[in-house]
């Protein structure tokens, strides 16, 4: 229970400060730290990632959502999502944990390289681009959704950057807007792993409480922060974890 609690809190803080991130966390917490399987985990960590990220969208109302981009890609990932939880039915846990492993070291990487953000844009020039650019928002969410389903990653160290380079958002706008499809694709991809779960909702509401205090608090505080600071940190943390779930699960394969 302690756990569960201290993990939770720790995965709500990851989202509310970068937008991202939570659920990459998420899994791995609820596999080793709490002892669910990884078909348990999965459909818990998006039950918390997708309360967490409607919790941590809101001290950031204000700085601005793009709530067409938002629509438009969690829209496209919702099948996806479906998709990506058949076949993550298909998968053992070792191939599962593994996968989640390179992902997480991909997550790493991403995070501590630079995220360009394009020149604004006034309303007219702005409502062109995003017609001009539909294709790229519905590509981003499929393959995000995908993700979503298959591994419980709610994908927002992808969604940022291609919000920013490819849709032409602030960073402070992606951030926002990239809560709004985690909750989305979170929720498309419980629905699709909902039939036959049966959580432990004692071990989880004490995962997901703290996990939502978390992220409310970080995201008040999120803007104090050195953002190249904290992108760093959580490369750290997501590298760690990365290298402890690759050596259980290869462990775990030899024995």
């Amino acid at each position: 229970m302690a756990a569960a609690l201290v993990l939770g809190l720790l995965v709500g803080g990851v989202l509310g400060l970068v937008g991202a991130g939570g659920s990459i966390i998420a899994v791995p917490a609820l596999v080793y730290g709490v002892g669910m399987s990884t078909h348990e985990a999965i459909p818990s960590a998006l039950l918390v990632v997708g309360a967490s990220s409607i919790a941590a969208v809101l001290p950031r109302i204000r700085t601005g959502i793009s709530w067409r981009i938002a629509l438009r890609v969690g829209a496209a990932g919702i099948p996806a999502a479906w998709a990506g939880a058949a076949v993550g039915r298909l998968v053992n846990d070792t191939v599962l944990m593994l996968a989640f492993a390179v992902i997480m070291i991909a997550a790493g990487i991403r995070m501590l390289s630079p995220v360009r953000e394009t020149a604004s844009r006034d309303e007219t020039g702005r409502n062109s681009f995003l017609r001009s650019h539909l294709l790229q928002s519905l590509t981003v969410g499929l393959g995000i959704g995908f993700l979503t389903g298959l591994l419980g990653v709610g994908g927002g160290f992808l969604i940022v950057p291609a919000l920013t380079i490819f849709l032409g958002l602030s960073m402070a706008q992606a951030v926002g807007t990239s809560l709004i499809i985690i909750a989305i694709n979170s929720a498309a991809g419980f629905t699709a792993h909902a039939a036959g779960y049966s959580p432990d909702w004692i071990t989880t509401l004490a995962f997901a409480i703290p996990a939502i205090i978390g992220s409310l608090v970080a995201g008040r505080v999120a803007h104090k922060l050195n953002n190249k600071h904290v992108r760093i940190a959580f490369a750290s943390l997501v590298f760690i974890v990365a290298a402890t779930v690759m050596t259980s699960t290869i462990v775990s394969i030899v024995n």
